[in-house]
This record gives C-alpha cells, structure tokens and sequence, in this order.
C-alpha cells in the first residue's frame, strides 16, 4: 500500500467523474433484476486476467455480467471519493484502503466471512462495534528475507528456509558476516525503508511495536526502545548502508547488484527477482524469530461491496461471496500469484522460476507460523478507516533516519511517531 496521491484539478476531475459514472452502477436507483454489475480495480494486466475470469464464469453460472474497469493506482481512491460525493459508486471495487468519506455507504460481508466454507483468517477482519464487516482482504502480503544465494553457496554456509528452523537475528548476523568476509561483499544487509518493514523486525524482538491500546494511546517500554536502537545500529554503513533510511537509496538495486548478502522486503519481490536477476542466484529464507515468529501481514487490495440500492447490494454481496467460495478463489490466487486470506487451498503457482515456488510456499508457511501481531496493523487501519480517523503521512521512516543520523535517541524517536499516532488516530 504504497503510493502518493494526488488531488486531480476540477475541470478534470469533473471530466472524469462524468466518464465513470457511466461506467458506475448510478446512485441509489431502484429495485429490479440486476444485468450487470461494474468492478472498479488498479492492477496490473496481468493480476487483471484472475479478475477476468472470475467475471466471466460468474456471468456463465447467474447471467449477470461483471463489467471490470481497471484504474490507475495513484487516481482510484480519488475517483472513489469523488463518486461517493455525487453517489455514483461502483458496485464492488478492490481498493488500497478504507475511506471514511465512503465506508458508511458499504455493504455488510460479515455473513461471507463468517461462513466456516470459506476459511477466511478471522485475525485480518476488521469488525466495527456492531460486527458490520465493511471490506474483505483480496490477498494478503507479508514480509520477509532474501538471500543471494550464490554468495551463501560461495562460502559454504547454510541457511533456514524452514519457519520452525528459523534462526536468531544474531544468528542471521553470524552467518551474513563469514558470507561477506569469505566473498568480498560490500553489506550484510539491506532493509526497506517502510514503517511495514521496520514493525515487522520490531514484532520478532518480541517487543509490542506500536500496539494501540482501548484508551488511544501507544504505549512504549525499555525492550521496544533497545530494539529500536538495535536496529538503528545495524545501520552503521558495515552491516547495512545509512543511506537506504537516510537518504532514500534503493534496496531492491542493492541487492539485484550482487554486493548484499540479504535483503528484507516482501513477498511481490519473488516475482521481479524471478524475471530480473540473472547474474546470481536468490532464494528466501526463513525470517529471524528473535524470540517472536512474526513478519508484518498487509492486504494486497480490500474488496468492498456498495449499497447503491437494496437491490444492487444484494448483487454485489452475491458476487463477493462467489469470489470467496473456496473453489473461485483458489483459481484466482493461483492466476494472479496471490497469497490467499484462506486457509486450505490447493494452490499450484505458474511459476517458471522455482525459486519464486519456493518463496511463495515458505511465505505461505511464514504467514501460517506467525504469531497475530503481524496482522495487527493493517486490522488497526481499516478500523481507523470505519471510524473516521485518518493517518496521514507516516512519519515513521523521517524519524528513525534521524535517529540512525545520531539526531536523537531512540526514545525521543519512538516519542515523536507515537505523539502523530495519538494526535491522528488517537
């Protein structure tokens, strides 16, 4: 979830308005048999194809046709908004994120989620005070560790690509250290410069990493402190390079250099990996569990149903629970290499590479073998969304930069991120 957004001028916003709300289902309208529905989206041509087929067999079982418009990442929450505003909503839509301008004009999914069928993870539902469930994760992403492969081989040293086998930070540490000494590479590590990232390192040093609690408030301790400065101080241009969170270099071109041992990011990396690195050999391996067995689980997309009528709704209901019937989504995650919110599948990637299999297999067992915290973000914004509240920028990567600059100390860091979390969704 990972884009900037921007106001579109009036005159073309108007414009585009106008040209959606043709496509859109229109306002409240009335009852009557529903023909066809429309499924606003942002994805890639290829991901679009799942999509697809799932609207044209839906449309083969019910006679209901799924009109699929896909969007531009960076205009979709705006265009929703603005279609909320002149109650033009599509139907159903797969959206990076909750809204509160549109959330109280959603329908209900909890009796989808809720069916035992479908074995949807109850701990990536966010439910509002009355269990009103207002979106469903489409696919799940998770984070975790790469490894160049050829420099593990190199010098002869192993590593876990089993969750119950995972090794220590320390451990990792160990072993990156010989890599490095034994093959002439610059860094040990590179890690995102995300909040998502960072958490997720956070929630295996077992510390609560911004866990909200009943009152508002973001509670720090001593651990959560001494973890923070544990990684600032990898960050020391030995282990891992200052300018990735100081200076905004890219990790993902350090790595694909051949001089980084590791890299932290996430699951969509198996696929670039697969189709761009050429001169060495990558795999993933199993995350450091430091003492926690956790990585940070977001949602690739949320599927939302509207009420644009009685009638309508019940339509875009149906459709979303054909999605998740077991059988239908299976097909889908398997078309667009999704890692499912579902339990239970038999899912068979169409992948080449086989390492992007094995990533997406030992992702699938991470996910399973991680503790609830993982969740707890994305479950925590999409509550926000339905509340009303709005984060706004993170601040999260500015500060911990300064920290890792000697700015300030960890505690004045965590002091500053938690003060904006209190002040904006507090």
């Amino acid at each position: 979830m990972k884009s900037s957004k921007r106001m579109l001028a009036l005159a073309s916003g108007i414009a585009a308005l106008a040209l959606l709300s043709g496509c859109a289902s229109g306002g409240s309208g009335g009852g009557g048999k529903v023909d066809e529905l429309t499924f606003w989206l942002s994805t890639s041509s290829a991901q679009e194809k799942g999509y697809q087929d799932l609207a044209t067999a839906y449309e083969e079982k019910t006679g209901v046709a799924v009109k699929i418009v896909n969007l531009p990442y960076d205009g979709l929450q705006t265009k929703l908004r603005e279609s909320a505003q002149a109650n033009s909503l599509p139907d159903v839509v797969r959206a990076a994120g909750i809204d509160p301008i549109w959330s109280g004009k959603t329908v209900d999914l909890a009796s989808i989620v809720d069916d035992e069928a479908n074995g949807i993870d109850q701990d990536l539902i966010a439910k509002d005070e009355d269990g009103k469930v207002t979106s469903i994760p489409s696919d799940v992403t998770a984070a975790g560790l790469f490894v160049n492969k050829s420099l593990f081989d190199e010098a002869g040293v192993a590593y876990p690509t089993d969750p119950a086998k995972a090794w220590t930070w320390d451990e990792f540490l160990d072993a990156a250290d010989k890599v490095k000494a034994d093959t002439g590479a610059k860094y040990d590590l590179v890690f995102d410069s995300s909040p998502s990232r960072l958490r997720a390192y956070m929630f295996t040093k077992g510390t609560d990493f911004m866990q909200q609690e009943k009152d508002g408030s973001f509670p720090t301790d001593a651990k959560t402190v001494d973890a923070l400065q544990d990684f600032a101080d990898m960050n020391d241009d030995s282990v891992m390079p200052k300018s990735v969170w100081t200076s905004g270099q890219d990790p993902n071109a350090l790595f694909k250099s051949g001089q980084v041992v590791a890299y932290f990011s996430g699951v969509w990396q198996s696929s670039d990996f697969a189709s761009n690195i050429t001169d060495f050999d990558w795999a993933s391996a199993a995350t450091p569990a430091d003492p926690t067995h956790a990585t940070e689980i977001n949602y690739g997309g949320n599927i939302v149903g509207f009420e644009n009528s009685d009638t309508r709704g019940a339509a875009a209901e149906k459709f979303i629970d054909y999605m998740y019937d077991p059988t239908n989504y299976a097909k889908l995650v398997t078309t667009n290499g999704f890692l499912p919110v579902e339990s239970g599948l038999d899912v068979q990637y169409p992948f080449e590479s086989q390492a992007a299999k094995d990533s997406f297999a030992l992702y699938q067992k991470e996910i399973e073998a991680a503790d609830p915290i993982s969740s707890s973000y994305a479950k925590a914004a999409s509550e926000w969304a339905v509340e009303g509240k709005e984060l706004g920028t993170d601040p999260t990567t500015a500060e911990v930069g300064k920290l890792i600059n000697g700015q300030q100390s960890a505690k004045e860091t965590l002091d500053t991120i938690t003060k904006y979390y209190e002040e904006h969704v507090g």
